[in-house]
Protein backbone atom coordinates (compact mmCIF):
# COMPACT_ATOMS: atom_id res chain seq x y z
CA UNK A 1 0.00 0.00 0.00
CA UNK A 2 0.87 4.11 -0.99
CA UNK A 3 0.95 6.46 1.78
CA UNK A 4 -2.22 8.04 1.08
CA UNK A 5 -4.24 4.06 1.29
CA UNK A 6 -2.21 3.05 4.67
CA UNK A 7 -3.33 6.66 6.17
CA UNK A 8 -6.72 5.82 5.30
CA UNK A 9 -6.22 2.31 6.52
CA UNK A 10 -4.65 3.32 10.28
CA UNK A 11 -7.61 6.19 10.28
CA UNK A 12 -10.13 3.55 10.28
CA UNK A 13 -8.55 1.55 12.58
CA UNK A 14 -8.17 4.60 14.80
CA UNK A 15 -11.65 5.14 14.02
CA UNK A 16 -12.71 1.59 15.52
CA UNK A 17 -10.59 2.36 18.81
CA UNK A 18 -11.80 5.80 19.31
CA UNK A 19 -15.75 4.87 19.07
CA UNK A 20 -15.31 1.93 22.17
CA UNK A 21 -12.74 3.77 24.21
CA UNK A 22 -15.18 6.70 23.82
CA UNK A 23 -18.59 4.41 24.74
CA UNK A 24 -16.21 3.06 27.69
CA UNK A 25 -15.61 6.57 29.13
CA UNK A 26 -18.98 7.90 28.68
CA UNK A 27 -20.58 5.46 30.06
CA UNK A 28 -18.93 4.95 33.05
CA UNK A 29 -18.94 8.91 33.71
CA UNK A 30 -22.67 9.08 32.97
CA UNK A 31 -23.06 5.76 35.50
CA UNK A 32 -20.56 7.03 38.60
CA UNK A 33 -20.25 10.65 38.26
CA UNK A 34 -21.15 12.70 41.52
CA UNK A 35 -24.37 14.69 40.83
CA UNK A 36 -22.86 18.10 40.90
CA UNK A 37 -20.83 17.27 37.61
CA UNK A 38 -24.04 16.11 35.77
CA UNK A 39 -25.33 19.54 35.14
CA UNK A 40 -25.14 20.20 31.45
CA UNK A 41 -22.25 22.84 31.21
CA UNK A 42 -20.06 19.86 33.06
CA UNK A 43 -21.62 17.12 31.45
CA UNK A 44 -20.95 18.83 27.78
CA UNK A 45 -17.47 19.79 29.08
CA UNK A 46 -16.27 16.34 29.52
CA UNK A 47 -17.97 14.89 26.61
CA UNK A 48 -16.12 17.24 24.62
CA UNK A 49 -13.00 16.52 26.27
CA UNK A 50 -13.56 12.48 25.48
CA UNK A 51 -13.92 13.59 22.27
CA UNK A 52 -10.89 16.07 21.85
CA UNK A 53 -8.42 13.22 23.34
CA UNK A 54 -9.97 10.28 21.01
CA UNK A 55 -8.35 13.59 18.58
CA UNK A 56 -5.06 13.99 19.94
CA UNK A 57 -4.28 10.64 20.66
CA UNK A 58 -5.08 9.83 16.67
CA UNK A 59 -3.20 12.90 15.54
CA UNK A 60 -0.06 11.97 17.18
CA UNK A 61 -0.26 8.76 16.35
CA UNK A 62 -0.69 9.43 12.68
CA UNK A 63 1.66 12.56 12.95
CA UNK A 64 4.60 10.86 14.63
CA UNK A 65 4.67 7.38 13.09
CA UNK A 66 6.87 8.05 10.45
CA UNK A 67 9.36 10.73 11.89
CA UNK A 68 12.57 10.03 12.05
CA UNK A 69 13.68 12.25 14.69
CA UNK A 70 12.94 10.00 17.83
CA UNK A 71 16.92 8.36 17.81
CA UNK A 72 19.31 10.55 19.26
CA UNK A 73 21.76 9.93 16.29
CA UNK A 74 21.52 13.17 15.72
CA UNK A 75 21.90 14.16 19.37
CA UNK A 76 19.03 14.85 22.19
CA UNK A 77 18.50 18.58 21.02
CA UNK A 78 16.63 16.93 17.60
CA UNK A 79 14.25 14.40 19.69
CA UNK A 80 13.59 17.57 22.01
CA UNK A 81 12.36 19.73 19.14
CA UNK A 82 10.37 17.14 17.44
CA UNK A 83 8.48 16.66 20.89
CA UNK A 84 8.07 20.20 21.69
CA UNK A 85 6.60 20.15 17.41
CA UNK A 86 3.99 17.59 18.22
CA UNK A 87 2.91 18.87 21.17
CA UNK A 88 2.36 22.12 19.86
CA UNK A 89 0.74 20.95 17.25
CA UNK A 90 -1.62 18.93 19.28
CA UNK A 91 -2.71 22.09 21.43
CA UNK A 92 -4.30 23.67 18.21
CA UNK A 93 -5.69 20.69 16.58
CA UNK A 94 -7.12 19.42 20.48
CA UNK A 95 -8.22 22.74 21.64
CA UNK A 96 -10.28 23.21 18.15
CA UNK A 97 -11.70 19.69 18.52
CA UNK A 98 -12.78 20.44 22.26
CA UNK A 99 -14.04 24.01 21.41
CA UNK A 100 -16.06 22.79 18.23
CA UNK A 101 -17.42 19.41 20.05
CA UNK A 102 -18.59 21.63 23.15
CA UNK A 103 -20.51 24.54 20.56
CA UNK A 104 -22.03 21.64 18.82
CA UNK A 105 -23.41 20.05 21.80
CA UNK A 106 -24.06 23.25 23.13
CA UNK A 107 -26.18 24.15 20.25
CA UNK A 108 -27.95 20.51 19.74
CA UNK A 109 -28.92 21.15 23.75
CA UNK A 110 -30.88 24.50 22.64
CA UNK A 111 -33.00 22.56 20.32
CA UNK A 112 -33.67 19.65 22.04
CA UNK A 113 -33.24 20.36 25.66
CA UNK A 114 -33.51 17.57 28.34
CA UNK A 115 -33.93 14.80 26.04
CA UNK A 116 -29.87 15.49 25.32
CA UNK A 117 -29.21 13.00 28.17
CA UNK A 118 -28.40 9.62 28.64
CA UNK A 119 -28.69 7.72 25.32
CA UNK A 120 -28.66 10.38 22.98
CA UNK A 121 -25.85 12.13 24.53
CA UNK A 122 -23.76 8.51 24.28
CA UNK A 123 -24.45 8.37 20.56
CA UNK A 124 -23.67 11.81 19.93
CA UNK A 125 -19.87 11.67 22.02
CA UNK A 126 -19.67 8.22 19.92
CA UNK A 127 -20.18 9.00 16.94
CA UNK A 128 -17.71 12.48 17.23
CA UNK A 129 -14.80 10.88 18.90
CA UNK A 130 -15.01 7.80 15.30
CA UNK A 131 -15.10 10.81 13.04
CA UNK A 132 -12.47 12.68 15.35
CA UNK A 133 -10.51 9.29 15.10
CA UNK A 134 -10.32 8.85 11.59
CA UNK A 135 -9.88 12.47 10.67
CA UNK A 136 -7.21 12.28 13.46
CA UNK A 137 -4.84 10.13 11.98
CA UNK A 138 -5.49 10.88 8.68
CA UNK A 139 -4.58 14.50 9.14
CA UNK A 140 -1.80 13.91 11.38
CA UNK A 141 0.04 11.36 8.75
CA UNK A 142 -0.97 13.81 5.94
CA UNK A 143 -0.65 16.77 7.35
CA UNK A 144 0.00 20.08 5.38
CA UNK A 145 0.37 23.69 6.39
CA UNK A 146 -2.80 24.42 4.73
CA UNK A 147 -4.30 22.14 7.20
CA UNK A 148 -3.36 24.02 10.32
CA UNK A 149 -3.84 27.35 9.49
CA UNK A 150 -7.39 26.49 8.72
CA UNK A 151 -8.03 25.64 12.42
CA UNK A 152 -7.25 28.82 13.52
CA UNK A 153 -10.98 30.77 12.64
CA UNK A 154 -12.80 27.21 13.80
CA UNK A 155 -11.30 27.28 16.78
CA UNK A 156 -11.54 31.30 17.70
CA UNK A 157 -15.37 31.40 16.95
CA UNK A 158 -16.36 28.05 18.51
CA UNK A 159 -14.38 29.07 22.00
CA UNK A 160 -15.95 32.37 21.58
CA UNK A 161 -19.75 31.00 20.39
CA UNK A 162 -19.68 28.96 23.21
CA UNK A 163 -19.00 31.78 25.80
CA UNK A 164 -21.55 34.07 24.01
CA UNK A 165 -24.30 31.40 24.12
CA UNK A 166 -23.62 30.58 27.59
CA UNK A 167 -22.92 33.30 29.26
CA UNK A 168 -25.70 35.21 31.90
CA UNK A 169 -25.20 38.50 30.83
CA UNK A 170 -27.14 39.54 27.40
CA UNK A 171 -25.89 43.26 27.39
CA UNK A 172 -22.37 42.32 26.96
CA UNK A 173 -21.98 43.65 23.68
CA UNK A 174 -23.08 47.13 24.71
CA UNK A 175 -19.45 47.06 26.28
CA UNK A 176 -17.03 45.47 24.61
CA UNK A 177 -15.52 42.03 24.03
CA UNK A 178 -13.55 42.09 27.79
CA UNK A 179 -16.97 42.10 29.30
CA UNK A 180 -18.11 38.80 28.37
CA UNK A 181 -14.52 37.34 30.43
CA UNK A 182 -14.99 39.94 33.38
CA UNK A 183 -16.50 37.80 35.85
CA UNK A 184 -15.92 33.75 37.04
CA UNK A 185 -18.63 32.43 35.26
CA UNK A 186 -18.52 29.65 32.73
CA UNK A 187 -18.89 31.67 29.86
CA UNK A 188 -15.94 33.72 30.78
CA UNK A 189 -13.80 31.00 31.83
CA UNK A 190 -14.86 29.94 28.16
CA UNK A 191 -13.46 33.10 26.49
CA UNK A 192 -10.22 33.87 28.48
CA UNK A 193 -9.25 30.00 27.49
CA UNK A 194 -9.95 30.57 24.41
CA UNK A 195 -8.12 33.86 23.89
CA UNK A 196 -4.85 32.51 25.76
CA UNK A 197 -5.18 28.89 23.24
CA UNK A 198 -5.61 31.35 20.56
CA UNK A 199 -2.53 33.65 21.36
CA UNK A 200 -0.74 29.99 21.72
CA UNK A 201 -1.90 28.76 18.61
CA UNK A 202 -1.06 32.14 16.88
CA UNK A 203 2.54 31.42 18.25
CA UNK A 204 2.85 28.23 16.96
CA UNK A 205 1.31 28.43 13.23
CA UNK A 206 3.65 31.17 13.73
CA UNK A 207 6.91 29.22 14.64
CA UNK A 208 6.09 26.56 11.42
CA UNK A 209 5.46 29.73 8.91
CA UNK A 210 8.80 31.46 10.09
CA UNK A 211 10.37 28.20 9.41
CA UNK A 212 8.88 26.99 6.24
CA UNK A 213 10.19 30.38 4.45
CA UNK A 214 13.51 29.57 5.82
CA UNK A 215 12.97 26.10 4.62
CA UNK A 216 11.99 27.95 0.74
CA UNK A 217 14.86 29.98 1.16
CA UNK A 218 17.38 28.05 1.91
CA UNK A 219 16.34 25.46 -0.86
CA UNK A 220 16.15 28.10 -3.34
CA UNK A 221 19.80 29.55 -2.51
CA UNK A 222 21.33 25.59 -2.70
CA UNK A 223 19.70 25.83 -6.33
CA UNK A 224 21.56 29.10 -6.96
CA UNK A 225 25.06 27.77 -4.65
CA UNK A 226 24.90 25.09 -7.71
CA UNK A 227 24.41 27.28 -10.50
CA UNK A 228 27.81 29.08 -9.32
CA UNK A 229 25.86 32.39 -8.81
CA UNK A 230 26.82 35.03 -6.52
CA UNK A 231 25.73 34.71 -2.97
CA UNK A 232 25.61 36.12 0.34
CA UNK A 233 28.56 34.16 2.23
CA UNK A 234 26.21 34.37 5.57
CA UNK A 235 23.36 32.35 3.77
CA UNK A 236 25.17 29.60 2.85
CA UNK A 237 25.26 27.26 6.35
CA UNK A 238 26.05 22.85 6.53
CA UNK A 239 21.93 22.42 5.06
CA UNK A 240 23.19 24.43 2.24
CA UNK A 241 26.25 22.65 1.83
CA UNK A 242 25.02 19.08 2.96
CA UNK A 243 22.25 19.53 0.39
CA UNK A 244 24.34 20.78 -2.71
CA UNK A 245 26.98 18.14 -2.11
CA UNK A 246 24.40 15.56 -2.04
CA UNK A 247 23.08 16.74 -5.48
CA UNK A 248 26.51 17.05 -7.05
CA UNK A 249 26.87 13.11 -6.19
CA UNK A 250 23.60 12.13 -8.02
CA UNK A 251 24.48 11.52 -11.28
CA UNK A 252 20.63 11.74 -12.20
CA UNK A 253 20.21 14.87 -10.83
CA UNK A 254 20.01 17.59 -13.05
CA UNK A 255 23.34 20.40 -12.56
CA UNK A 256 22.40 23.84 -11.08
CA UNK A 257 22.88 25.21 -15.43
CA UNK A 258 20.43 22.65 -16.08
CA UNK A 259 17.37 24.23 -13.72
CA UNK A 260 15.02 26.57 -15.12
CA UNK A 261 16.12 30.25 -14.49
CA UNK A 262 13.52 30.70 -12.41
CA UNK A 263 14.57 28.68 -9.59
CA UNK A 264 17.94 29.79 -9.44
CA UNK A 265 16.92 33.22 -9.65
CA UNK A 266 14.17 33.32 -7.39
CA UNK A 267 13.61 37.02 -5.77
CA UNK A 268 14.11 35.89 -2.15
CA UNK A 269 17.71 34.48 -2.62
CA UNK A 270 18.69 38.70 -3.59
CA UNK A 271 17.22 40.23 -0.28
CA UNK A 272 19.75 41.15 2.41
CA UNK A 273 19.63 40.71 5.83
CA UNK A 274 16.94 37.44 5.14
CA UNK A 275 17.28 35.60 8.23
CA UNK A 276 17.23 39.14 10.06
CA UNK A 277 13.79 39.86 8.83
CA UNK A 278 12.49 36.44 9.10
CA UNK A 279 13.71 37.06 13.20
CA UNK A 280 11.71 40.25 12.79
CA UNK A 281 8.60 38.80 11.02
CA UNK A 282 9.25 35.65 14.33
CA UNK A 283 8.75 38.23 17.17
CA UNK A 284 6.09 40.42 15.58
CA UNK A 285 3.62 37.73 15.42
CA UNK A 286 4.56 36.28 18.93
CA UNK A 287 3.83 39.67 20.45
CA UNK A 288 0.55 39.31 18.49
CA UNK A 289 0.49 35.82 20.37
CA UNK A 290 1.01 37.06 23.79
CA UNK A 291 -0.83 40.02 23.78
CA UNK A 292 -4.02 38.06 22.92
CA UNK A 293 -3.32 35.23 25.15
CA UNK A 294 -2.49 38.13 28.18
CA UNK A 295 -6.15 39.57 27.44
CA UNK A 296 -7.34 36.45 28.50
CA UNK A 297 -4.85 35.62 31.42
CA UNK A 298 -5.46 39.41 33.06
CA UNK A 299 -9.50 39.89 33.64
CA UNK A 300 -10.30 43.58 33.62
CA UNK A 301 -11.41 43.65 36.82
CA UNK A 302 -8.71 42.26 39.18
CA UNK A 303 -5.66 43.81 36.41
CA UNK A 304 -7.25 46.71 34.86
CA UNK A 305 -3.80 47.82 33.87
CA UNK A 306 -2.56 44.52 32.85
CA UNK A 307 -5.39 43.77 30.67
CA UNK A 308 -5.85 47.29 28.72
CA UNK A 309 -1.77 46.62 28.26
CA UNK A 310 -2.09 44.02 26.39
CA UNK A 311 -5.61 44.56 24.96
CA UNK A 312 -4.61 48.09 23.43
CA UNK A 313 -0.73 47.06 22.92
CA UNK A 314 -1.38 44.13 21.00
CA UNK A 315 -1.88 47.00 18.26
CA UNK A 316 1.69 48.32 17.66
CA UNK A 317 2.79 44.72 16.89
CA UNK A 318 -0.17 44.31 14.62
CA UNK A 319 0.11 47.48 12.99
CA UNK A 320 4.07 46.88 12.44
CA UNK A 321 3.62 43.68 10.63
CA UNK A 322 1.31 44.79 8.46
CA UNK A 323 2.83 47.98 7.34
CA UNK A 324 6.45 46.01 6.96
CA UNK A 325 5.11 42.91 5.77
CA UNK A 326 7.21 43.75 2.39
CA UNK A 327 10.11 44.02 3.69
CA UNK A 328 9.61 41.49 6.31
CA UNK A 329 8.52 38.59 3.69
CA UNK A 330 9.67 39.84 0.37
CA UNK A 331 8.58 36.68 -1.63
CA UNK A 332 5.01 36.73 -0.92
CA UNK A 333 2.33 37.65 -2.80
CA UNK A 334 1.43 41.53 -3.68
CA UNK A 335 -1.73 41.11 -3.38
CA UNK A 336 -1.14 39.67 0.30
CA UNK A 337 0.47 43.37 0.87
CA UNK A 338 -2.47 45.09 -0.98
CA UNK A 339 -4.77 42.75 1.54
CA UNK A 340 -2.64 44.41 4.85
CA UNK A 341 -2.92 47.54 3.72
CA UNK A 342 -6.58 47.16 3.31
CA UNK A 343 -6.73 45.88 6.64
CA UNK A 344 -5.30 49.18 8.45
CA UNK A 345 -7.70 51.47 6.38
CA UNK A 346 -10.38 49.67 7.48
CA UNK A 347 -9.21 49.10 10.91
CA UNK A 348 -8.55 52.65 10.97
CA UNK A 349 -11.76 53.73 10.24
CA UNK A 350 -13.75 52.21 12.12
CA UNK A 351 -11.37 53.58 15.25
CA UNK A 352 -11.87 56.84 13.98
CA UNK A 353 -15.91 56.20 13.75
CA UNK A 354 -15.50 55.36 17.82
CA UNK A 355 -14.01 57.99 18.87
CA UNK A 356 -16.91 60.19 17.06
CA UNK A 357 -19.43 58.08 18.69
CA UNK A 358 -20.41 56.36 15.43
CA UNK A 359 -19.96 52.77 16.85
CA UNK A 360 -19.09 50.76 19.92
CA UNK A 361 -15.52 49.70 21.23
CA UNK A 362 -17.19 46.17 20.44
CA UNK A 363 -17.85 46.35 17.53
CA UNK A 364 -14.44 47.82 17.04
CA UNK A 365 -12.79 44.76 18.41
CA UNK A 366 -14.60 42.39 16.68
CA UNK A 367 -13.46 43.77 13.11
CA UNK A 368 -10.35 44.44 14.23
CA UNK A 369 -9.82 40.03 15.46
CA UNK A 370 -12.11 39.37 12.15
CA UNK A 371 -9.97 41.40 9.65
CA UNK A 372 -6.38 39.89 11.38
CA UNK A 373 -6.98 36.68 11.90
CA UNK A 374 -8.31 36.58 8.67
CA UNK A 375 -4.95 38.46 7.23
CA UNK A 376 -3.46 35.63 9.42
CA UNK A 377 -5.11 32.78 7.53
CA UNK A 378 -3.94 34.14 4.36
CA UNK A 379 -0.38 34.96 5.58
CA UNK A 380 -0.54 31.05 6.63
CA UNK A 381 -1.84 29.74 3.18
CA UNK A 382 0.55 32.33 1.67
CA UNK A 383 3.56 30.28 3.06
CA UNK A 384 1.85 26.95 2.60
CA UNK A 385 1.56 27.64 -0.96
CA UNK A 386 5.68 28.50 -0.94
CA UNK A 387 6.19 25.25 0.95
CA UNK A 388 3.55 22.98 -1.73
CA UNK A 389 5.66 25.26 -4.75
CA UNK A 390 9.33 24.48 -3.63
CA UNK A 391 8.50 20.90 -3.23
CA UNK A 392 7.03 20.25 -6.30
CA UNK A 393 9.90 21.85 -8.06
CA UNK A 394 12.05 19.81 -5.92
CA UNK A 395 10.68 16.89 -7.88
CA UNK A 396 10.09 17.75 -11.09
CA UNK A 397 13.36 19.78 -11.91
CA UNK A 398 15.62 18.41 -8.92
CA UNK A 399 15.00 14.92 -9.21
CA UNK A 400 14.30 14.30 -5.51
CA UNK A 401 11.57 14.55 -3.00
CA UNK A 402 12.41 16.91 -0.47
CA UNK A 403 14.94 14.50 1.39
CA UNK A 404 17.42 18.20 1.82
CA UNK A 405 15.27 20.23 2.89
CA UNK A 406 12.01 19.73 4.33
CA UNK A 407 9.16 21.63 5.81
CA UNK A 408 9.04 21.23 9.88
CA UNK A 409 5.56 19.87 9.54
CA UNK A 410 6.72 16.88 7.20
CA UNK A 411 6.30 13.74 9.18
CA UNK A 412 9.27 11.86 8.26
CA UNK A 413 11.77 14.46 9.71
Amino acid sequence: MGRQQRAEAGGLLGALIAAILSFVTIRGYLQYAPSQWLVSSRIFFVAAGVVAICAIVAFIAGYSRLSESWSLSRGWFVPLRRLFEVLSLSVVYGATVFLSSFVVLSVINTMIGIQLGGDYLVAIVVGGATIMGYFGYVQGELLTAKTVASLLPLFVLSGVGTAGLTTDDPNWWHNNFSQLGDNVTFAASMFNLTLVLAGVCVIIISYFAVYELLASHQQYVTWRHRANLPIDPSEIDDTVEEASAEADADPDRPSGEELPARLVNEKSTRVSHFRLRTRILMVLLALSGISLAGVGVFRYTPHPLLHDLCARGMMLPMCLLLISLPWLAPQLSKMVFITSDLVLVIISVYGIMWVQGQTTLTNVEAITWILFMAWFIVFSRQVAALEADRVYAQLKYDGSSGEAIESRLSPNK
